[in-house]
């Protein structure tokens, strides 16, 4: 089977699970990741599809005319090496099943032409219509529109216009030298979410498959002395912004690290693309900043984590039963800080642009009180073998 992701680490990390897990029961598995995904690899046959997300994603502060000039300059180029790449790499590989992350939009061309099926694959349903909620993705994620709620999702399909030429450019690599038409169907969709963080709606068709999340097995990661010491020390707050780099980082950094001492509390701050930044006047001994650490593993002993609302940072720290203060900053990120409060793990979710240690410092109070609700969702949401189900389903086609 190919397998075909695109986005960030976020995006990468479960496609990348579920290719080991595959491929560890049989099944030969090629999968295409973008650029500089920060993700391990190791073991696995991948390919790469010629878009660096670091590039298309820093657009902080851009004027609409400087936006167009980027668009035009890094995102458009970006996304046509991907369509044409996915196509060239699918195509070599002859796989007897392709599997797709939504923005791959030449997917489903290839797959008609190789005439074998396609399977769907979301991390937060915005090409799945319900009228339980608003799209996701879109920009009416955090209103309930009632019945109108199914007409938000024509705005993400709608995007998918604007590749329209560089889809058809790209699939002149086909046989016949065009996509054939008309396309087929998904032959399934899997969503790769928690049915306990998102319970599902009742208006999905069969054909849509709730999977729950797709991870690898928690592994303790190598020894990282001054890493480990911190851990040990005591109660502790986890921050992560992931590739959120937007407003100003060492302002957050202070934020978190003034709420943290207010409520007795160490910071451990993973500052990723640049969203996270410490001052002079806060370093001490109860701060340690890093680039980078597993998620997971240094959750384990976490009183809160305060971060961005990616679907798989959301699903991490609910699976570490660890709350949450959600700092949403664009796409589905409104989507998950809504569900967590409505689950009782995470209060109010608290806009970037409004981060301060004024607003977080309640919020964090709110949180550490639900940390008996976020261990018992942890427990349930730990018992979900989303990656059997997902192979379950592709082998069952």
């Amino acid at each position: 089977m190919m397998l075909l992701t695109s986005g960030t680490r976020g995006d990468v990390e479960p496609f990348a699970a579920l290719a080991r897990y595959a491929t560890a029961r049989g099944h030969e598995v090629r999968l295409g990741v973008p650029e500089r995904t920060g993700v391990d690899l190791s073991g696995l046959d991948t390919v790469r599809l010629g878009v660096d997300f670091h590039r298309l994603l820093r657009t902080d502060g851009l004027s609409p005319r400087t936006a167009v000039r980027h668009y035009r300059a890094e995102v458009r180029p970006g996304m046509r090496r991907m369509f044409s790449a996915a196509v060239r790499e699918t195509l070599a590989f002859g796989p007897d099943l392709v599997l797709h992350h939504p923005l791959v939009l030449t997917a489903p061309a290839v797959a008609d032409a190789l005439g074998v099926p396609r399977v769907l694959t979301e991390f937060v349903p915005v090409a799945t219509p319900t009228r339980f909620f608003s799209a996701p993705g879109g920009p009416t994620v955090s209103a309930d529109l009632g019945r109108f709620n199914r007409a938000t999702y024509a705005v993400p399909r709608s995007a998918a216009r604007l590749f329209r030429a560089d889809v058809e450019r790209a699939c002149a690599q086909l046989p016949g030298g065009r996509a054939p038409a008309p396309r087929s169907a998904s032959r399934a969709t899997l969503i790769g979410a928690s049915p306990h963080l998102l319970p599902r709606p009742a208006d999905w068709p069969a054909a849509v498959h709730l999977t729950g999340a797709w991870h690898e097995p928690p592994q303790d990661p190598p020894p990282d002395p001054v890493l480990d010491g911190f851990v040990r020390g005591g109660p502790y707050l986890v921050a992560t912004f992931g590739s959120m780099a937007a407003g100003d980082a060492t302002a957050r950094g202070r934020a978190v690290v003034e709420s943290a001492r207010a409520h007795g509390l160490r910071a451990l701050l993973l500052t990723g693309w640049g969203g996270l930044a410490l001052p002079e006047d806060c370093r001490g001994d109860d701060v340690l900043v890093v680039p980078a650490a597993p998620l997971a593993a240094v959750l384990r002993a976490a009183a809160v984590a305060v971060h961005h609302g990616g679907a798989g940072t959301v699903h991490t720290v609910a699976r570490a039963g660890v709350p949450s203060v959600v700092v949403p900053f664009l796409a589905d990120q409104p989507f998950w800080a809504r569900q967590l409060h409505r689950l009782g793990i995470a209060p109010a979710p608290v806009p970037y642009r409004r981060l301060t240690a004024g607003t977080l410092v309640p919020a964090l109070g709110e949180a550490l009180a639900r940390r008996e609700r976020a261990a018992a969702v942890g427990r349930t949401v730990r018992q979900e073998q989303g990656l059997r189900t997902a192979l379950d389903v592709l082998t069952g086609l």
